[in-house]
């Protein structure tokens, strides 16, 4: 990537995560990221093509964030409560590669574009099928059958958005934390401890 369209996708990411996509117009990224107009269209021929961008980045970042947290963990359940503990760090700005929290990139922006069958709502679609897949990979350490893998991966993806959203909007901290003992809970279920 140049580095002039790098700026542009970090600009626009800053802006974008801090304000929302719509409330953001293009000669506010230009600002932002010190390019020209000309320079942004030789790059992007459309604002929702530079969403699409900003998605990726956002989508690349987050991946390896999570992923490489969930590397330090070698068991299912030490994998699952670091899930958990990985997102107490972002909601109390512990991480310095997503930036100050602002809730999920992918479910602020879908709420922008409710339209299902647009390329952005489906980019975001796409980044939340990727996090599950990271779920049910530390899920089948646990070994589990598949329908019950499935089934905690389903349930374990809900309280993580549940827990991300009620950190933004009711700005509640801790909602990771909580999460992480439901989850405790839902697991001895699993296993029949």
């Amino acid at each position: 990537m140049s580095a002039k369209r790098q700026n542009l996708v970090l600009g626009a990411f800053e802006l974008f995560y801090e304000k929302g996509v719509h409330a953001v117009g293009i000669n506010e990224v230009l600002a932002a990221s010190g390019v020209a107009k000309k320079t942004l269209y030789n790059h992007f021929a459309s604002k929702d093509e530079l969403v699409l961008a900003v998605l990726d980045y956002r989508n690349d970042a987050y991946l390896k964030w999570l992923g490489e947290r969930l590397e330090r963990v070698d068991t299912g359940a030490g994998k699952i409560d670091e899930l958990f503990d990985a997102l107490d760090d972002w909601f109390n700005d512990r991480e310095e590669a997503l930036h100050a929290f602002r809730g999920c990139f992918f479910i602020n922006v879908s709420g922008e574009y409710g339209q299902p069958e647009s390329a952005i709502y489906q980019k975001c679609v796409e980044h939340k099928q990727a996090v599950e897949e990271l779920i049910l990979a530390a899920v089948a350490l646990l070994g589990l059958s598949e329908d019950d893998s499935v089934e905690l991966t389903d349930a374990l993806s809900v309280l993580k958005d549940g827990a991300i959203t009620r950190a933004r909007v009711q700005a509640d901290l801790g909602a990771a934390q909580r999460a992480k003992k439901t989850a405790r809970r839902l697991l001895a279920g699993f296993l029949g401890a």
